[in-house]
């Protein structure tokens, strides 16, 4: 008879027995670990910014040597790096994937860099303000695919995002159902984390109304605590908060852990979170920091895919809560991560599509225009744009002034040859977001008091109209309400006159009421006029080339 056991199974079953067996990670109280890899603020930059950027350096030693970060290629790649090895990672996105995005992206309604950040591994995303830039129906099209409504398809329908979007804020106002999600749960060897979305309360000041008629922001702090005790009774003890809404390190910080004196709305609400809350990733400012707050880590990766922030929790077994949370900012050096071939080839198809529009001669300018602001708030790009805007519905004396948001104007404007020589791809990218012009009727009372609501919190936070056709001066030290100096307005070299009717020439977002100027909804006889880019064009179409305007609109006394 064969023997039931062989001589070398027995021998192993005896030593198993002589020895006691070795403990799992679980039973031996090891915590989990658990590799956050986050972004923020994308905002389709499938290749680098063009200029290159400086990463964050001491305030009082030698700047870093700037270099092309970014970019979806080396991100990939940096991302890949960050999570080798790793039995257990995410990589999560804190909003403003999409919106304000360069020609590339944004001729194929960003698809291409939702798709991107698919390919890199993106899993969950809160959503941003940008988000909703084209409007609500957009944004679902975008999350969960098919074709343009009015463009169709660039080739195979599109699918859908793949990765989930999350909103504990946005409530459809009829149903009090949310837009997305409110949250997502994913488990890590049983242990389950909750990761919850939120975007910026005030996203109907800074985006046009009309894209989110029927939509309820609610107040970030309150809608994520109110999901604390669902989550518990799931059995999840660890809390994620991806929220689109930043802050601020002191100017002379030391280093993107130099919180002492961190400000900005993020503050309130962390403050106001749920101690159950173990983590918060941030975006919206385009800031790069790693700070403690109320107890808590927060975080930033700055903007454009130029850093990825690698967070790293440990998770107690018996508990599921979180013992220790610690984060780094990784810059996106191409020295360090060589572009991910994949994503090379899929970033220049895209790009290779966009050349010929983005290629095409669009004029000539005599210097660069830039979006530093002087002490009074004007910007050479401001004053461009502005300018161009009046010129559009000048023709016949039919517009007096115009006005255009500073958000609106997001790169440069610099000549590619000595020539002077912008592309069409360099208008888009210095004013992308395919507004249309509007010419409104008002008082010169009204006017005054649309003057006075751009200085809603302290001097260094206002958020300066770009003009042209008007100047005036005004002063910090006045109070709020009445910091435009008495008498200094005029328009077209003459006194404003408070009860004489004026032509304002504004852009669809702030007709639509958009950065908190909702008095420019109340314009009266509007008169629509050509999209901002064509009058961007066309103004631009002179010789000799426009050249950047002294400083000389918007003057500020309380400053030297």
């Amino acid at each position: 008879m064969r023997p039931l056991l062989s001589a070398a199974l027995l021998a192993s079953l005896l030593a198993a027995c002589a020895s006691p067996p070795a403990e799992s990670p679980r039973q031996s109280g090891e915590p989990l670990a658990l590799r956050i890899v986050a972004v923020n603020d994308f905002h389709g930059y499938l290749e680098p910014p063009t200029g290159g950027w400086a990463p964050p350096g001491p305030a009082d030693g030698p700047k870093p040597a700037r270099i092309a970060a970014g970019g979806a290629p080396r991100l990939a790649a940096a991302i890949d790096s960050l999570r080798q090895g790793l039995p257990h990672s995410i990589v999560v996105s804190a909003g403003d994937n999409i919106g304000a995005s360069p020609l590339a992206s944004a001729l194929f309604h960003d698809e291409p860099s939702v798709e991107a950040l698919g390919r890199m591994g993106v899993s969950l995303s809160a959503v941003g303000n940008h988000e909703f830039d084209r409007g609500q129906v957009e944004l679902l099209r975008i999350a969960n695919g098919g074709c343009h409504p009015d463009k169709g398809c660039f080739g195979e329908p599109w699918r859908g995002a793949r990765f989930g979007y999350l909103a504990a804020n946005v409530l459809n106002e009829a149903t009090g159902k949310p837009l997305f999600p409110p949250y997502a749960v994913r488990e890590f060897e049983g242990i389950k984390v909750a990761f919850v979305g939120a975007v910026l309360r005030s996203t109907p000041n800074i985006v046009d109304r009309r894209g989110i008629s029927g939509l309820s922001f609610g107040d970030e702090a309150a809608a994520v605590n109110a999901l604390v005790p669902e989550l518990r009774s799931r059995g999840v003890e660890a809390i994620v908060v991806l929220l689109h809404e930043g802050g601020f390190l002191r100017s002379n910080a030391k280093a993107d852990d130099d919180c002492v004196g961190f400000t900005g709305p993020l503050v309130r609400i962390v403050e106001r979170l749920d101690p159950a809350i173990d983590l918060v990733v941030s975006g919206h400012t385009h800031q790069v920091y790693r700070c403690r707050l109320a107890g808590r880590l927060v975080t930033s990766a700055g903007s454009y895919g130029r850093l990825v922030t690698a967070i790293d929790l440990l998770i107690d077994r018996s508990t599921g809560d979180v013992r220790s949370a610690t984060a780094r900012n990784v810059v996106v050096d191409p020295a360090q991560f060589p572009a991910r071939a994949d994503l090379a080839a899929f970033v220049s198809g895209v790009v290779e599509h966009a050349r010929e529009p983005a290629g095409r001669p669009a004029g000539r300018i005599g210097g660069p225009f830039t979006t530093a602001p002087t002490a009074g708030g004007e910007s050479t790009l401001g004053s461009l744009v502005a300018e161009a805007h009046l010129a559009a519905f000048r023709d016949g004396g039919a517009a007096d002034m115009a006005f255009t948001n500073p958000g609106g104007l997001r790169a440069p404007l610099i000549p590619r040859d000595p020539t002077g020589t912008v592309t069409y791809g360099d208008l888009f990218s210095a004013q992308p977001f395919g507004n249309t012009l509007v010419a409104l009727t008002f008082t010169g009372a009204d006017i005054l008091r649309l003057l006075e609501r751009q200085f809603r919190a302290a001097p260094e936070r206002s958020w300066m109209l770009q003009v042209a056709g008007i100047e005036y001066a005004w002063d910090g030290r006045r109070p709020l309400g009445s910091r435009v100096v008495p008498g200094s307005v005029r328009v077209g070299g003459k006194p404003l006159d408070p009860r004489r009717d004026y032509r304002v020439v504004v852009n669809s977002f702030l007709h639509g009421g958009g950065d908190g100027f909702g008095p420019f909804r109340s314009g009266r006889d509007p008169a629509v006029g050509s999209g901002d880019l064509d009058a961007l064009e066309r103004y631009l179409a002179v010789d000799p080339p426009r050249t950047p305007a002294r400083p000389g609109r918007i003057w500020r006394l309380d400053v030297p």
